[in-house]
């Protein structure tokens, strides 16, 4: 399946998942797998065409057996704060999960909400992805030393926009470069879209100027050249993008995003194991790891308190990086 921020929609249909929504006028959208014996459900917190969406589409599909499938329902909103709601109102249902990252970090960082990742079930991270730095194929910015120049000279003049908030992945990428290069975040405006597909045509139209963005959603794009990846956020260069590392511009950030599952609260330790071999299985998968090439990820697994340490350890993360003002 290629990667693409322009993934076609799945539909929205009116078909039995009153275990997530009630009534078809609000019924989210569900991509399904063959029939089978038992279905497990993966909740896509933000639109189709982004990065949430392209992870539970090949995590259903590469996890679905003869005896358990894989589908998911699309239940976008303020950043997966609409989706952890929903979560939390499953308990012990061993037979969902949601798909999160740092983005839901940042979303429950400036958005008020009756609930928090303490309240849930973590099960695992899952991978690290890029960040890249893309403009529009026409854009007068033909190199980071060029984003670099006029970002210093005149930061107003720059819109910048991502598809999480301030305190997501997008965002963060970008204070990181700002401050990495002396020059006040606070100082060039940045919007928040909702997925890749709001994104992308603001990009292409010149409505914004330059999108810090996941690597896997534009592979596309940037192959088709019409964008330009300026930089990304590894150590070192990868293989699907034709790209420096923002360190080899002389910009001295290294960042990753990353994507893991949640369950509702109330599992018991026998269902809380049988994710946790699931995620064992895929992460042995030859086809899961040819998902991970092909998409520019990298394998990155933590389970349990593991993980749960990591989640309180970006929450702080976020916290302390992000400007106050976002908070409120």
């Amino acid at each position: 399946m290629p990667a693409t921020r322009l993934r076609t929609a799945a539909s929205a249909l009116c078909v039995s998942v009153a275990v997530l929504v009630g009534g078809c006028a609000s019924e989210p959208a569900v991509f399904a797998g063959p029939s089978g014996n038992e279905r497990v459900r993966f909740v896509v917190p933000s639109d189709a065409g982004g990065g949430y969406d392209l992870t539970a589409r090949n995590l259903a599909q590469t996890l679905s057996t003869k005896d358990v499938d894989y589908d998911a329902v699309v239940l976008p909103g303020s950043g997966g704060v609409v989706g952890l709601g929903r979560l939390n109102l499953e308990s012990g249902n061993s037979d969902l999960a949601m798909v999160m990252g740092l983005g839901l970090i940042g979303a429950l960082e400036e958005r008020p909400s009756d609930h928090s990742i303490t309240d849930v079930t973590p099960i695992a991270r899952l991978l690290e992805e890029p960040e890249v730095v893309l403009v529009p194929a026409n854009s007068p910015l033909r190199s980071m030393s060029d984003l670099v120049t006029a970002w210093r000279a005149n930061p107003a003049a720059l819109t910048f926009a991502g598809g999480s908030v301030e305190g997501g992945p997008d965002g963060l990428f970008r204070i990181l470069l700002a401050r990495a290069i002396g020059v006040d975040p606070a100082a060039s405006t940045y919007r928040q879209f909702e997925g890749g597909g709001q994104l992308l045509p603001a990009l292409l139209t010149g409505d914004v100027d330059v999108a810090t963005t996941g690597v896997s959603e534009y592979l596309d794009q940037i192959s088709a050249g019409t964008v330009r990846a300026l930089a990304i956020s590894t150590a070192d260069r990868i293989p699907v993008v034709d790209a420096p590392t923002a360190r080899e511009t002389g910009v001295d950030v290294v960042f990753a995003n990353w994507r893991g599952l949640l369950a509702p609260p109330g599992l018991a330790p026998d269902q809380v194991t049988t994710w946790t071999d699931r995620i064992r299985t895929l992460d042995s998968s030859p086809q899961w790891h040819d998902v991970l090439t092909r998409n520019g990820w990298r394998s990155a697994v933590l389970t349990g308190s593991d993980f749960a340490e990591f989640l309180h350890e970006q929450s702080t993360f976020v916290h302390e990086t992000v400007p106050v003002s976002a908070h409120s």
